[in-house]
């Protein structure tokens, strides 16, 4: 089932790829980033996952996807945000020119190598382990919420698949429980109070 969402989601981002006008991939993505390297930070969900099953890791070190987005992260990880910006350019540069089907081929790629497979134990960035059925749905995540960044920056409509949706908003709680805001997000969602300026629960 993780699989069949995974899936979707990827289908999802690469038809949203490909209705970007030619003209929009130098306009402001996200924070720092221009159309370009936002496709090519979002691309990452799927080459991650090529690239992460080729490896074995020797532990389970997250065991839920939640937890993922506890321990792997810039600031646990001591990663300096400037190299992960970075890495986003360098992706985007590396979709060449035709970003619509390079895209393509990494979610085809992925999706023929998820065949491939049951449920390995991978390594992820800091060397951390995890199974693959925890790890796709923390790419289920980028891939919808980033789907939503690259829309409105490009002024396209989207709308993701429920299943997707439900899987990313349903994470998203869970992250907030788990980093201590999840009282903070549950009074929001109720009509109970708003949620503070900027407020993010990754």
């Amino acid at each position: 089932m993780r699989t069949a969402v995974f899936a979707s989601a990827a289908r999802c981002f690469v038809d949203l790829v490909r209705e970007i006008p030619q003209a929009a991939w130098d306009k402001p993505g996200l924070g720092e980033w221009d159309v370009r390297a936002l496709v090519g930070h979002t691309s990452r969900s799927l080459s991650t996952v090529t690239s992460y099953l080729k490896t074995s890791a020797e532990s389970e070190d997250i065991t839920t996807p939640a937890d993922y987005y506890v321990r792997v992260t810039a600031s646990a990880l001591g990663i300096d945000p400037a190299a992960v910006a970075e890495r986003g350019r360098q992706a985007g540069r590396a979709l060449g020119d035709d970003p619509a089907g390079a895209v393509d081929a990494l979610m085809t790629q992925a999706l023929r190598d998820l065949q491939a497979v049951d449920d390995p134990l991978i390594e992820v960035i800091g060397g951390l382990g995890i199974r693959l059925h925890t790890y796709l749905p923390t790419r289920v995540f980028e891939l919808a919420v980033h789907g939503l960044d690259i829309a409105r920056a490009v002024d396209i409509p989207l709308a993701l698949p429920p299943e997707v949706l439900t899987e990313a908003a349903a994470l998203a709680t869970r992250v907030a429980v788990a980093t201590g805001q999840g009282e903070t997000v549950l009074l929001a969602l109720t009509g109970r109070a708003s949620l503070p300026p900027s407020f993010s629960v990754v």
